[in-house]
């Protein structure tokens, strides 16, 4: 019998697929329970605008046709939102797809690849997939620490990924920091910001320590790349569509491993229109603030120590390992995610939900734990 593993390329050998939150209908099977509230993939629990799923209606004749490649509509919508031109942005299935297709256009197995620890798992799998060497440095306050960063870089080092705010802990970056890490950099060096729940850091005190707008510097370091989503604050992650800015010859470069039609015309038209309902996404913005709230209540009532977020979701310890206590959830039908994969094995992450589904959650725990 053939033996495929060592088919497989160098890379791919020592991969485990990523694990996403379990789904609901997934929890339905396996217990025979109704009534699942899903609190595990930092989804927007207001969902989609009104103005995008209208935009799909008005596009459902359409679905025999290729969408458009180059994603003129979103990138014209993107450009005048952001205010940078079109020739800067590229277009992916999601931002994991943008992620993919920096690494697969810079790096080869010569090359180092950095990150943090706690930091988001699919840096290290697309690292891995490509068999170039990833470089772990150590966690400061469970976020970034630059320093260690700095003192990782070498001449074999391409490419930086700094996720700010950082999933699944939920720190930040102040920009006075990060834009001198930024420039300490050697030219040969290209920095991913990835900014996947920039739309949610509101939080008064990143105001007033200054996090930052990473686009805003892309003038001054041309190796500097940022990516954002549709998935998280605008509630469109069934559809995967993301985004990446960056100098424009290294778009360039990223539309050329882009795969042709990586964005369908759904998410497309979707995006395009859910751009314009700033309405919806400051309901969305204020309502994870509040639930923000209500959970650091929970658990300060409970006595449980947690990491203070600025996403739509926050890391909480139980005080043991973790996997029991999901478990039990499970049964309780409620659905958080365990992040051990993360080296944080006391830990659970908590999808900021509806203000029902976080009261459900916090009785659940409370009765689990006990």
């Amino acid at each position: 019998m053939t033996d495929y593993l060592e088919l497989a390329a160098p890379g791919v050998k020592g991969l485990r697929p990523y694990q996403p939150g379990k789904p609901v209908e997934e929890l339905e099977r396996e217990y025979g329970i109704s009534n699942i509230i899903k609190l595990a993939s930092n989804e927007n629990p207001l969902g989609p605008s009104p103005l995008a799923l209208d935009a799909i209606r008005q596009e459902l004749d359409q679905l025999a046709r290729y969408p458009d490649g180059n994603g003129f509509v979103l990138k014209q919508a993107l450009s005048t939102k952001l205010g940078v031109p079109q020739s800067h942005i590229t277009l992916g299935n999601g931002s994991n797809d943008i992620l993919e297709i920096i690494v697969r256009a810079f790096a080869t197995p010569d090359n180092d690849i950095i990150f943090s620890r706690h930091a988001f798992a699919v840096y290290p799998l697309v690292v891995k997939a490509i068999n170039a060497k990833p470089v772990e440095t150590p966690a400061k306050d469970w976020g970034h620490d630059l320093d260690a960063m700095t003192e990782a870089v070498t001449e074999n080092t391409r490419l930086i990924f700094i996720a700010n705010p950082n999933n699944p802990t939920g720190t930040w970056l102040a920009g006075a920091a990060l834009k001198a890490f930024i420039a300490g950099l050697p030219r040969h060096v290209i920095v991913v910001v990835d900014e996947a729940y920039f739309e949610y850091a509101i939080d008064p005190r990143m105001q007033a320590e200054g996090y930052p707008d990473a686009l805003q510097w892309l003038d001054e370091f041309p190796n500097l790349i940022v990516t954002r989503t549709f998935s998280k604050a605008y509630g469109l992650a069934a559809l995967r569509v993301g985004y990446a800015v960056s100098h424009p010859g290294i778009a360039d470069l990223l539309n050329r491993v882009r795969q042709p039609f990586n964005v369908n015309h759904l998410a497309l038209v979707a995006a395009s229109a859910a751009l314009n309902d700033a309405q919806h996404l400051d309901k969305g913005i204020h309502l994870n603030a509040v639930g923000m709230q209500q959970l650091v209540e929970g658990f300060d009532a409970m006595g449980l120590t947690f990491i203070p977020s600025v996403g739509n979701f926050i890391s909480v310890d139980v005080g043991k390992e973790a996997a029991g206590v999901y478990d039990a959830l499970l049964r309780e039908g409620v659905i958080v995610r365990p992040v051990a994969n993360y080296q944080m094995p006391n830990h659970l992450r908590v999808t900021i939900g509806l203000a029902q589904e976080n009261a459900r959650f916090l009785q659940s725990l409370q009765k689990v734990l006990a």
